[in-house]
């Protein structure tokens, strides 16, 4: 919370101590640090087509006091941005099945089935039956992690899916748990949804898919907003940080086969990370946002 406060205070600071005319650049480095300077010369050449020009308040008012009240109303100066249009969503329609809200769900871009609407779950499930039927090995390389059952917590494969599409919205590379309930052959969980703004209106059973990424911008970084950076690296920091304390656990118990699936989930998930950080790096998405 700090930090929060810290930030705006300093560049007030800095806009406040600069020279009265002239132009101020605005610019993130790769570790998402913003930095000011009044020369252009002043930014490392790699950032400079991405450097933002901002006027100091000073020349601000000079410029608007005497040139505003003589310009014709058709000037393109005094013309008004327009507003900013909402991202057209996609609407899909949902099928109830007593408390359960249900979509088609295309997966690979081959095999179609309906699945559970749940935005209260981390992950997309398939059942054993749709990995069989999409070619998904299970093995002793794949990736387990521990879920909840109905009596106990057990280790679950975790596969990445090429492709999920719902409707005309679609997600490349899904993580998907397998695990097979006892009615349906799926459920539609956060590892699709969070790419998502999701509005469900029960009244009419329509679920509408609003994409999270926008415009990119100094704030948001990739087109994607601060609360997006930080859910994305708060769920594989706190996977791994169970799956660490379930190392030790098997560790101690002498688990083998256990240990092993662990392990190769801590990999995964520590690759997974890694891919995260390089994106988020590329996109100028600040440090604070990360952990």
């Amino acid at each position: 919370m700090k930090t929060k406060g810290l930030i705006p205070s300093l560049i007030i600071f800095i806009l406040l101590v600069v020279p009265c005319h002239g132009e101020m650049y605005k610019w993130v480095d790769e570790k998402g640090t913003l930095h000011f300077a009044d020369d252009l010369s002043k930014i490392p050449e790699k950032y400079r087509p991405d450097a933002e020009t901002r006027k100091t308040p000073k020349e601000m008012k000079e410029v608007s006091v005497p040139e505003t009240r003589e310009r014709p109303k058709n000037d393109p100066l005094t013309t008004l941005p327009p507003a900013t249009v909402e991202p057209q969503g996609h609407e899909i329609n949902l099928f109830r099945r007593h408390e359960l809200w249900l979509a088609e769900v295309v997966l690979n871009g081959r095999v179609k089935q309906y699945f559970i609407v749940d935005t209260g779950a981390s992950f997309t499930l398939i059942s054993r039956q749709m990995a069989n039927e999409l070619g998904i090995p299970i093995n002793e390389e794949t990736p387990f992690i521990r879920v909840a059952s109905v009596s106990d917590m057990i280790l679950t494969p975790l596969v990445t899916l090429r492709s999920v599409q719902v409707g005309k919205a679609e997600v490349e590379n899904v993580e998907a748990l397998v695990y097979t309930m006892p009615t349906y052959q799926g459920l539609l969980g956060n590892s699709f949804l969070n790419k998502f703004k999701v509005v469900i209106d029960s009244l009419h059973g329509k679920m509408t898919l609003f994409s999270m990424q926008g415009t990119p911008s100094p704030d948001r970084p990739g087109g994607y907003s601060r609360e997006y950076w930080i859910g994305q690296f708060r769920f594989y920091h706190r996977n791994l940080e169970e799956l660490r304390r379930l190392k030790v656990n098997y560790e101690s118990r002498g688990s083998r086969s256990e240990l092993n699936r662990i392990n190769n989930a801590i990999r995964f998930f520590e690759s997974q990370l890694s891919e995260l950080e390089r994106k988020a790096s590329f996109a100028g998405v600040p440090r604070n946002w990360r952990e």
